[in-house]
């Protein structure tokens, strides 16, 4: 079984949050959980978990609906 990897830093997970099969590590978990908002990190990160974990729940939707 492959290890997972961060979505954001690329890391392989040793811990952290798994959100529909895509991790986030602890150290990256840490930095999202105290972003201000409206900065350039918070634009990152924001754009990583669209791009990741949003994209593959809407996925997922879609094909659940084309049953």
């Amino acid at each position: 079984m492959e290890k997972r990897r961060c979505i954001i830093c690329g890391r392989y997970l040793s811990d952290g949050i798994i959100i529909n099969g895509r991790g986030i590590c602890k150290s990256c978990e840490q930095r999202l959980v105290n972003l201000e908002l409206n900065t350039d990190f918070y634009e990152f990160y924001k754009e990583c978990i669209k791009r990741n974990v949003v994209q593959s729940i809407v996925g997922t939707v879609e094909q659940m609906n084309n049953i």
